[in-house]
């Protein structure tokens, strides 16, 4: 008779610990004072609004057009005046005009010849363009990111649910135990192995929370939310089941990628402008000219006389050789790492689309009904156990493979959904 009442409670145990996880959460959740439950459309709003890192590029950006203005600038003339202070002669201090005073006065216009002017409106422009493919290459890592983090979350607690369902259980069935010790109902090395089981489950359990929280974090660097702000992500499971990867073909994602990639852009752009610095630096060749208007009110042979002048450097020692010669390397530089950039490109655009179809033939082969079989599974087993037809250790043993399958399940979801990321993020576009 006792017995049987140590296993109706172990029993009771088992059916009050299932399915708990579903309205609480994990623990950890508890602990955290807002709860923020966002689709992920809302959530890349947010990061556009907030998030610190793309605001500074939006400034480098305004700072780099406001140098377009500053290159379209001519420069300034230069104004010179001279008069005498003291003439010792006459002993007067700041004589004017005649016959003991001296007027003298020059004003000078630098001419920037060989297009100097141009080249440097078009280098401006050309780094305008570049700080705009930068910050937009920030956007699109840092939105993989968000995306990825944001399945990885969800899929990872679809996971803690099964580990904190099952330890809840165990738990159960040990302080269920612990009260029957030393009556002789349950053998002492079942209880030793329920336990081992036990502590075993909670530290996987502990190192899956541990990173749950580290992609939490992250998460919510992206999103810049406070650090007490527990970002629960809701995710439509019918959008993502829709997803496949025979709606695109290998040459139109590439072609996406050549088009979009924002890091091809950048490779392109650095390019033209080491092409432009090279011009500038044969510009820089040419010596500019310098025009002068002068004025002497009789420091000169004749009196109030007015002149224009030139100057200009003469080319013979310095034409500038090692900064033409050093541009022109830039150039083959820029070039090779722009080829090397579209290599990679097409490489991950082929990787990634193979991953995809992996994972989605991975998907395919999960029966969709397991979950509603493991229910009634999970009933017979407790009913077989209620009878002694099977031991608790079997009985423990189903639960676990249960939970190794539901392990092995959300990861192939996450992989599937993070290899049409990888897309969207190899491309440089919003395919999926």
């Amino acid at each position: 008779m006792g017995g049987k009442l140590a296993l109706a409670l172990v029993l009771s145990c088992l059916l009050v610990s299932s399915g708990v996880f579903g309205q609480n959460g994990t623990g950890e959740q508890q602990l955290l004072a807002d709860t923020l439950r966002i689709g992920l459309d809302s959530a890349e709003s947010i990061f556009v609004r907030q998030n610190l890192q793309l605001l500074a590029a939006r400034y480098n950006v305004d700072a780099q057009d406001a140098l377009i203005l500053q290159a379209k600038l001519w420069p300034n003339p230069n104004l010179s005046l001279s008069t005498i202070v003291y003439n010792g002669e006459a002993e007067q201090w700041f004589p004017f005009g005649f016959p003991n005073g001296e007027i003298s006065g020059n004003i000078s216009q630098l001419i920037l010849l060989a297009g100097k002017r141009g080249i440097n409106i078009d280098l401006a422009k050309a780094n305008t363009r570049l700080a705009k493919f930068q910050l937009y290459d920030l956007l699109r890592s840092l939105k993989y990111t968000l995306r990825t983090d944001f399945y990885n979350i969800y899929y990872l607690r679809q996971t803690a649910s099964v580990y904190d369902e099952e330890i809840r259980a165990l738990q159960q069935v040990v302080t269920a135990y612990n009260k029957q010790e030393g009556k002789g109902y349950i053998a002492e090395s079942e209880v030793v192995q329920i336990k081992a089981q036990l502590y075993s489950l909670q530290s996987e359990y502990n190192d899956l929370i541990n990173q749950i929280n580290d992609t939490e974090s992250e998460l919510k660097l992206v999103l810049q939310v406070k650090n007490t702000v527990f970002v629960e992500p809701g995710v439509d499971t019918n959008a993502i089941n829709a997803l496949d990867p025979s709606r695109y073909s290998l040459a139109s994602l590439i072609d996406s990628a050549d088009n979009n990639r924002t890091d091809l852009l950048i490779s392109r752009e650095n390019t033209e402008i080491n092409k432009l610095q090279y011009r500038y630096q044969k510009a820089q060749a040419v010596p500019d000219l310098t025009l002068d208007l002068g004025y002497d009110q009789q420091g000169s042979f004749v009196h109030n006389l007015t002149s224009l002048g030139a100057s200009i450097d003469l080319p013979f020692l310095n034409r500038n050789q090692g900064n033409i010669k050093s541009a022109k390397a830039m150039i083959a530089n820029a070039q090779a790492t722009q080829q090397s950039t579209e290599a990679q490109v097409q490489e991950n655009v082929y990787r990634a689309l193979q991953k995809a179809y992996a994972n989605q033939k991975m998907l395919k082969n999960i029966d969709p009904a397991f979950a509603g079989e493991f229910e009634k599974l999970s009933r017979a087993e407790l009913e077989n156990y209620e009878k002694r037809n099977i031991g608790l250790l079997e009985f423990q043993a189903f639960y676990d493979a249960y939970k190794t399958n539901v392990v092995q399940v959300n990861t192939i979801l996450f992989n599937r959904v993070s290899s049409f990321e990888d897309l969207n993020f190899y491309t440089g576009s919003n395919l999926y």
